[in-house]
């Protein structure tokens, strides 16, 4: 494991970022909701999320936010700061016969570079609606494969703005889990990619892609899989099968087309969505005895 720390001028940390004040969050989160959060930082690279980090006043709570595909935001908004790494951390390209990736390039944009790289094992992350920070954080997949399975090693920062290297095996992954140091965050990781046939790779990304516009709800707003499934089934089989599908509450509805997700209908508020994710819990509960573990993160306070 390496570490470094941002260089101080004086007693001054020099950030080069844009802050955000009183910033809506439902800007940049996939459902269209949630409330504003107090301060949101958008940097300018690697370091400059280190230099903000040290900035901060320990006490100040620090969220990291890069698509908010797997994110609900609650309508009282966020006490503290968010850290906006979508269109900051974007940097990519093939370093030491391994794929590097910042955390704000989207998991569908690795993919399709991978393979115009003659690169293959990596397409399945174009049916990851996110981006690479989010998809290591949560071991993010679809399709059987996962996020970790192609890991060699990643760049971390910590709360006082050390940034890191760490090897995969510092890691407990499991299915949508990965145990990490507290207050620490993804800032890059590089993938061991196999060299492989660039149209096959390709085909197989279009395959997925339709796939996924055939079976998921992406004319509406939503945050992906509400679920993750549960050993040996489906968690949009026990919902549907719980009589859920199309299921309306306030401007949220269980998708007609997939019943693990939900969608906005256009005036769907945090509350209604979290509502809905409860109901759906307690409704599995009852006929299954089947307790499903939510997927997505909510943060911030209640109106």
């Amino acid at each position: 494991m390496n570490a470094k720390r941002h260089i101080l001028q004086g007693d001054l940390v020099l950030t080069q970022g844009k802050l955000l004040m009183d910033e809506p969050m439902a800007r940049y989160t996939s459902w269209r909701v949630g409330g504003t959060a107090d301060k949101a930082y958008v940097p300018t690279g690697l370091e400059d999320v280190a230099a903000f980090l040290q900035s901060l006043d320990k006490n100040e709570p620090v969220h990291f936010i890069g698509l908010g595909s797997n994110l609900l935001v609650r309508d009282g908004g966020i006490r503290g700061t968010v850290i906006l790494m979508h269109s900051a951390l974007v940097d990519m390209g093939m370093v030491d016969n391994k794929l590097y990736a910042e955390a704000g390039v989207t998991c569908s944009k690795v993919a399709k570079f991978s393979a115009k790289q003659h690169r293959h094992g990596a397409e399945f992350l174009a049916g990851i609606p996110g981006t690479v920070g989010g998809a290591l954080a949560m071991n993010a997949g679809c399709y059987g494969a996962e996020t970790w399975d192609v890991v060699n090693k990643v760049m971390t920062v910590d709360r006082q703005g050390v940034i890191r290297s760490r090897n995969k095996s510092e890691y407990h992954v499991s299915y949508r889990h990965v145990e990490m140091p507290a207050e620490e965050w993804f800032l890059a990781a590089w993938f061991d990619l196999p060299e492989g046939d660039m149209n096959e790779a390709e085909q197989k990304i279009k395959a997925l892609l339709a796939k996924r516009l055939a079976t998921q709800p992406l004319n509406l707003p939503n945050a992906g899989s509400t679920f993750r499934n549960p050993e040996g089934d489906y968690a949009a089989r026990l919902i549907e099968a719980s009589g859920l599908k199309g299921y309306v509450m306030g401007g949220a509805q269980v998708s007609e087309k997939h019943a693990n997700f939900i969608v906005n209908l256009g005036t769907a508020t945090a509350l209604d969505i979290e509502l809905l994710i409860r109901h759906m819990q307690e409704t599995v509960m009852n006929k299954f005895g089947i307790a499903l573990q939510q997927e997505v993160r909510v943060i911030g306070e209640y109106a």
